[in-house]
């Protein structure tokens, strides 16, 4: 029987789907998996299958649920996690390479290394993989990602003063446009609209379809209206309380009510 869950592999990789057969999985439960010629270990995101999978591709199992004695190794292995990446780093210095490095992984197993980085272009690390695979024993894989991923790793506290969406509970970046800010009737100064990755804030993605449906039927900033007090153009826009402040050509003010 087939059962489709969403698991995050490691504390920092992909989302994946797996087959929990009828093992009771819990939203939140560490897991031991079958991953990439080995055994490696994830964390329950969803109890559905993830967004992107597809029908056809060939689902690997979950093997367990983590038990204390798996759950110590995952502790073991973040630290033995920490001293790699200070070896790599030493290594990139040797190496003179333009990248700058952001985290480090073991496998469950034990018998690969995912090593995280970012660079504002393409590194020639062959030799790099080479050094770190004699040192560690494993398979080595270099894996380039963007600010968001690298915010994401840190953490931290965004514009609004909560912590951040993407190292709390977002599982997947979607792309985010000035768009999305014109919707919300937001200032586009970029500054103001971006998170401390730089980058157009996450949350403006997930709102974006909340304030297209709480738009309609209501005026768009700066449009020309007629009133049953006259002509006049929009300058303020509620779209919570659906209404709208308008200016009229005889400079008075009033406000108009929409329905709900």
């Amino acid at each position: 029987m087939e059962k489709l869950v969403c698991i995050r592999l490691r504390d920092t990789g992909q989302n994946f789907c797996y087959n929990a057969g009828e093992l009771q999985v819990k939203d939140g439960d560490y897991v031991i998996v079958e991953h990439d010629r080995g055994m490696d270990y994830g964390q329950v995101v969803s109890l559905k299958a993830c967004p992107n999978h597809e029908p056809k591709q060939p689902l690997k199992k979950i093997v367990r649920i983590a038990k204390p004695e798996d759950r110590k190794q995952i502790d073991d292995n973040r630290i033995k996690s920490k001293e790699a990446f200070a070896t790599c780093e030493k290594k990139i210095i040797e190496h003179k390479l333009e990248m700058k490095l952001v985290q480090a992984e073991y496998s469950f197993d034990r018998s690969k290394m995912v090593f995280y980085f970012t660079s504002n272009g393409r590194v020639d690390f062959r030799e790099l993989v080479k050094d770190l695979a004699k040192i560690f024993k494993a398979r080595i894989e270099l894996r380039q990602i963007g600010v968001r991923d690298e915010t994401k790793f840190f953490g931290g506290f965004g514009p609004c003063g909560r912590q951040l969406c993407c190292a709390t509970f977002l599982k997947d970046f979607e792309p985010v446009t000035i768009k999305m800010a014109k919707e919300e009737g937001l200032p586009l100064n970029t500054p103001k609209i971006s998170g401390i990755c730089g980058r157009l804030m996450c949350c403006l993605n997930y709102e974006y379809e909340t304030y297209k449906m709480l738009s309609k039927g209501l005026p768009r900033e700066g449009e020309r209206i007629t009133t049953a007090q006259g002509k006049g153009k929009v300058i303020n826009v509620n779209v919570f309380k659906r209404c709208a402040t308008v200016e009229l050509e005889d400079g008075t003010y009033m406000e108009m009510k929409y329905a709900k």
